[in-house]
């Protein structure tokens, strides 16, 4: 596994494959990968996926683990997981922590869950399953809400460290999801940062939402909010060796575009730790 330290990294896009086939200088140092568009195809996405891995580290980030499901995680799906990562070595494999589905249908969205001891049997039975199969430890992801359960016994947050703790998985924290949540259901973003220890934390995300009106929606389709750059303030001046990288799903602008935020990041993380600055 390659160990990286406070490096800025970025989605890897189609969109953008023909800009930086040609390796340019770039401010982007590695790129995080969605699982599934790689893991059963052995034909030209597969190859194009190794050709970035000899010129970038890749972090593998998946949408199908479903490790809140009380039908458990589906161990055919943990394999062929297995067979892309041992291929492609990424430093980190991660997924969301939530639900996607029952038995062989998919919906393919990320399902909420209530916060009550049950529930978290069912997710630490799924995530040692999961790193038992892919004999690696994984990165599970807060992800943003529209609903709450009046069955929850804890805090999101409190059900995620203890989570992480018990486990041994890390959290993939992403802040923009943090600030949708706590828009949409009324709690102090700050107080969710405040709460996750930074030594649980093995890579930050970054993404803009859309203002729908009556709630905030998670696009990936804008640039990060300026709510959402003050939480990343608040993680990264105690945490200056996590990798922190930009989501944009949609309406995906040129790379430079995207580029521009991830420079936005390095130069708040240079404001903390502007003699620790390592490169690969």
């Amino acid at each position: 596994m390659t160990e990286l330290k406070a490096i800025p990294g970025a989605g890897l896009r189609p969109a953008h494959y023909p800009h930086l086939s040609q390796c340019p200088p770039s401010t982007v140092q590695w790129f995080e990968v969605v699982s599934e568009n790689y893991m059963d195809s052995k034909g030209r996405p597969r190859q194009t996926l190794h050709q970035f891995r000899r010129d970038y580290p890749i972090a593998m980030h998946g949408v199908g683990m479903s490790l809140a499901s009380a039908e458990g995680v589906n161990v055919e799906y943990l394999q062929r997981l297995k067979t892309l990562a041992d291929e492609i070595d990424p430093f980190i494999v991660s997924d969301h922590l939530c639900w996607t589905g029952l038995g062989n249908k998919n919906i393919h969205d990320l399902l909420p869950f209530p916060h009550t001891t049950e529930s978290k049997s069912v997710v630490l039975n799924n995530i040692d399953k999961a790193q038992t199969v892919l004999k690696r430890p994984i990165a599970i992801e807060n992800v943003s809400t529209y609903l709450t359960f009046s069955e929850s016994e804890e805090t999101e947050w409190d059900f995620l460290v203890d989570i992480s703790r018990k486990s041994g998985a890390k959290i993939l924290f992403d802040l923009n999801n943090v600030y949708v949540s706590s828009q949409n259901h009324g709690f102090d973003p700050q107080e969710y940062i405040d709460a996750i220890p930074t030594e649980l934390i093995a890579q930050i995300h970054l993404a803009g939402f859309t203002d729908m009106g009556d709630f905030l929606f998670d696009t990936h389709s804008k640039p990060v909010y300026e709510p959402v750059w003050k939480l990343f303030s608040s993680v990264i001046k105690r945490a200056p060796s996590v990798p922190f990288m930009m989501e944009w799903d949609g309406d995906i602008p040129e790379f430079p575009i995207l580029e521009e935020e991830v420079q936005k990041a390095l130069n708040l993380w240079q404001k903390y730790h502007r003699n620790n600055h390592e490169t690969l």
